[in-house]
């Protein structure tokens, strides 16, 4: 007799409701980046604004689509959704991911400025103006596709969507409602600035300061609630 397999479930649009609830602190750890919402407002107050500001919004989003897309598909081929190996290697990576989260948020807090110490500047701050639009382009790309915060991230954020049996249709929407919610701080400068013109650089100055001075604690508990959280994902294998 061969091995029988769990059938996927009918699809139904309570299944993506579902999907989107397991990946959405996945999402939501991408959109809180204050470096490159920091660069992105950089930009929007540089010479070349009106074209390298959206054009980094626009690589955000596609490098977060790349990823999230790839762990989505990984996941579904292995048919993770009908338990066995391919559910057990989504909680291995689930697992490895959440010690990951917890390593960088231990970096992160030893690096973290003294009291009374000004937080460094990184150098790309001031390379921003004289970027063109592909270096842009793949500045954001990589810093959304290839940073070691945000691909684990959207790998895992792809496979825990896909371990809710999607149809083909709904992994599509589910994936870019992902990408969407995962890009909002990057959206949100933008916005500002399409919508008030040269009127939204006193409200970008005052984003900019905030998140400089406040980086690294708003990293290092970001990376401890999304160590807890995946680890707690991942000790599913061991039921």
């Amino acid at each position: 007799m061969g091995e029988s397999v769990m059938p996927r479930r009918a699809d139904t649009p309570s299944m993506l409701w579902t999907a989107l609830g397991d990946a959405l602190p996945q999402a939501f750890g991408i959109a809180i980046s204050p470096i490159p919402v920091v660069l992105v407002i950089l930009m929007l107050v540089s010479s070349r604004a009106k074209v390298n500001g959206p054009l980094f919004l626009a690589g955000w989003m596609i490098g977060a689509a790349v990823v999230t897309g790839i762990g989505y598909v990984l996941a579904d081929v292995a048919e993770a959704d009908q338990g066995g190996a391919g559910s057990d290697g989504v909680a291995v990576g689930q697992l490895l991911f959440g010690l990951l989260f917890f390593g960088l948020a231990a970096r992160q807090w030893r690096s973290r400025p003294k009291p009374g110490e000004e937080p460094p500047t990184p150098k790309l701050f001031a390379a921003v103006d004289g970027m063109g639009p592909l270096k842009v382009f793949g500045l954001a790309f990589v810093a959304c596709a290839v940073n070691p915060k945000n691909l684990p991230l959207a790998a895992s954020g792809g496979a825990a969507m896909a371990q809710a049996g999607l149809s083909t249709g709904q992994g599509v929407v589910a994936v870019l409602v992902f990408v969407l919610i995962a890009s909002a701080s990057i959206a949100a400068p933008v916005v500002v600035y399409l919508a008030l013109g040269d009127r939204s650089a006193a409200v970008l100055a005052g984003w900019k300061t905030w998140l400089v001075a406040n980086n690294g604690t708003v990293m290092t508990v970001l990376f401890v609630i999304l160590g807890a959280k995946m680890v707690g994902a991942g000790l599913g294998l061991f039921a």
